[in-house]
């Protein structure tokens, strides 16, 4: 399957403060979901303002594999259904979680064989509860019992639904996976989560609401449980918001030079996870401000060390770590054990990048602890792992020396994040 070459980056050095407005592209985790959605619509669906990178390509190509049909306009993209059979196809994921998890229950809706394989780390990804729980629907899974990449789907394109019980504590994309083609299910589905804390819970909470909008009610008022009937989802125009997540790195400029940084169209109300930057930085410092105009983020002065549970939000952990480095006092961040299971295990990860320039940290059962500690250039690795790529790029700011190893990766999700970094810095 395809991999990017590596490519390694010296992260430039800010010597003044930042001041800079920008723009952010399109959340992947709503472009995927519209993709996903457009498919089994009930007509044309128009993505105005999605995000175009890697993983969300990959979602493409998998649709078009299933008889999607994709236009391709100058800020919009065209998808009519799939079809209901397909021949024998071949899915690469990638390392897209979105990818690996939502559209093999997509499959199982139409008459065929997929065959799912991605990258080498893909293969070490959480998957054997996605699949189990599709193999409890009576949906055909080929996996050689390893419960992860590769496996196989072979469907007659009915899947009768009914209940199923999941244990979904390493990703709330196993019940996102579900909830978006319940609806087409023969009898609905009503998914019981029975294990330890669900992380990124607003990640379950955009797709509900997503789902909502083509006409999909989600009953959720018990308790780790929700119930969806059988019915049609509709077509429909989306307009995709800036990727609040991504927008991180860039809001960690102002925090690490002292400066000041406005993200344009930062939405008053959102279901996005990256939400959490406004209450996250405030407590470490920041005049935090929205506007109709965006969101600003302005620093002086020392950063606050904090104390918190990022459960909800654990993807901000790689650009909140390489803020919390330049800290006065330490920071102990808790409710990630999951990370562990990411593109790559990002504690471990983290951990090790930051004792290998000087820094002071280390990992407890569900999080990190980081210390304030003299850094000192060196080699920063991605482990393939955008977010752990542009946590480098901030801790470069203000360490001389950080070169990051594969700064490529940063394309799974913001392809032209180099660019991007270099004018800001460069402002």
């Amino acid at each position: 399957m395809s991999e990017s070459a590596p490519h390694k980056w010296s992260a430039p050095t800010s010597l003044r403060p930042i001041h800079s407005t920008l723009s952010i592209p399109g959340s992947k985790s709503a472009t995927n979901r519209a993709f996903v959605l457009a498919a089994l619509g009930d007509g044309i669906s128009r993505i105005t303002k999605p995000l175009l990178a890697r993983d969300t390509e990959l979602m493409l190509a998998a649709l078009q594999k299933l008889g999607c049909e994709v236009t391709r306009e100058s800020d919009a993209i065209l998808i009519s259904p799939m079809k209901k059979a397909h021949q024998d196809i071949e899915i690469d994921v990638g390392l897209a979680g979105t990818v690996m998890r939502f559209v093999p229950p997509l499959t199982a809706l139409s008459v065929g064989v997929a065959h799912f394989d991605g990258d080498k780390r893909a293969r070490n990804r959480p998957m054997k509860t996605l699949i189990d729980a599709l193999k409890k629907l009576k949906i055909s899974v080929d996996d050689q019992s390893t419960g992860s990449l590769p496996f196989s789907i072979t469907s007659d394109g009915i899947v009768q639904g009914g209940e199923v019980l999941i244990d979904a504590s390493e990703s709330s994309q196993f019940i996102s996976a579900l909830l978006l083609v319940a609806a087409k299910f023969k009898n609905g589905l009503t998914i019981k989560h029975n294990g330890g804390n669900l992380p990124s819970l607003p990640h379950i909470e955009m797709t509900i609401e997503m789902l909502k909008q083509v006409g999909v009610i989600v009953d959720s008022t018990m308790k780790n449980i929700w119930v969806v009937k059988p019915g049609a989802i509709k077509s429909r125009d989306w307009l995709i918001e800036p990727d609040l997540s991504n927008a991180g790195p860039f809001l960690a400029a102002a925090m690490v030079t002292q400066g000041e940084v406005t993200i344009l169209d930062w939405p008053a109300e959102t279901t996005q996870a990256g939400k959490a930057w406004r209450e996250i930085l405030s407590q470490m410092g920041a005049e935090v401000s929205l506007t109709t105009t965006g969101l600003t983020i302005k620093h002086s002065g020392e950063i606050k060390g904090i104390n918190i549970n990022l459960a909800n939000f654990g993807e901000l952990t790689p650009i909140l770590v390489a803020i919390a480095l330049f800290a006065n006092s330490k920071t102990q961040l808790s409710g990630i054990a999951h990370l562990r299971g990411h593109e790559t295990d990002r504690l471990k990860a983290l951990v090790g990048n930051i004792n290998a320039i000087g820094g002071d940290a280390e990992e407890t059962s569900d999080g990190l602890i980081i210390r304030p500690a003299k850094l000192h250039g060196g080699i920063w690795k991605a482990f393939d792992d955008h977010r752990m790529a542009t946590a480098g790029a901030v801790i470069g700011l203000g360490v001389p020396g950080i070169d990051v190893d594969d700064i490529q990766t940063t394309s799974k999700t913001l392809p032209d994040f180099e660019k991007m970094w270099t004018s800001l810095v460069n402002v």
